[in-house]
């Protein structure tokens, strides 16, 4: 399922970071040495939405069936150590390591009537993603950028079976690769270059879902017949 409400924030949020580069005037610009080193380091603290996009089963899909949503999303937090190889002036390669927390809460309705609103799925993801940054003009202390590239997540909150303590009766798989893009601003400071970054984040596995069925309920994973995941996340990253 489609978020259009996101795709309007995602878009509203790149546009907050382009409007303010129009009509600047020139000032005195802070020393970017970190810019011109071949290699540089650096940490990120980010925040996030960790999302699926939900495909019904269509032969489950009768008058008494089961109908999910993810209706509830909830923050998320993002740690990564920032390794930036030097290109050329506007292209650099990143490689950002990490961890990332957070969580997701299927809801399933019979006929319009919630019945269970309890199917949350945590997730601890080591992630390694892979990016191109490239970078627009300089102007004053700030220069735009957009990033794309790859990133490999592996759950290690997934749960290889069933948890009998816990009455969550839907699984998925542990890795997953991801596709990722979006658009940031760095900020030349003093001493330091901060960056703010917007971007989305895909899963390149069409279906996450793990098709077996709980004993004990399996008309909640027998109303999905795919699950796709999808993250959307703020960074902040100093380097």
């Amino acid at each position: 399922m489609t978020r259009p409400g996101s795709r309007i924030l995602f878009s509203a949020l790149l546009l907050f970071l382009v409007i303010p580069l129009q009509g600047q005037k020139q000032k005195p610009k802070n020393v970017s040495w970190f810019d011109d080193k071949l290699l540089h380091f650096g940490f990120s603290i980010g925040f996030n939405t960790m999302d699926f996009n939900i495909t019904p089963s269509l032969a489950n899909m009768q008058k008494d069936s089961l109908y999910p949503s993810v209706s509830k999303l909830n923050p998320g937090i993002n740690i990564q150590i920032v390794t930036d190889l030097r290109l050329n002036n506007y292209m650099d390669l990143r490689f950002l390591p990490g961890v990332s927390f957070g969580e997701r809460n299927i809801r399933f309705y019979k006929q319009r009537v919630l019945v269970n609103e309890k199917q949350r799925l945590e997730s601890s993801f080591l992630e390694f993603p892979l990016l191109l940054k490239v970078k627009g003009n300089r102007l004053n202390n700030v220069r735009p950028y957009l990033i794309g590239g790859l990133n490999f997540r592996y759950d290690l909150a997934g749960k290889k079976e069933y948890d009998q303590d816990k009455p969550v009766y839907i699984r998925i798989q542990r890795p997953d690769l991801y596709y990722e893009c979006g658009s940031g601003m760095d900020i030349y400071l003093p001493y330091f270059k901060l960056s703010i970054e917007l971007k989305v984040s895909t899963g390149i596995t069409k279906d996450v879902l793990i098709h077996d069925p709980a004993s004990m309920h399996p008309e909640y994973m027998r109303a999905i017949e795919k699950m796709r995941s999808q993250v959307w996340i703020i960074a902040f990253h100093f380097e």
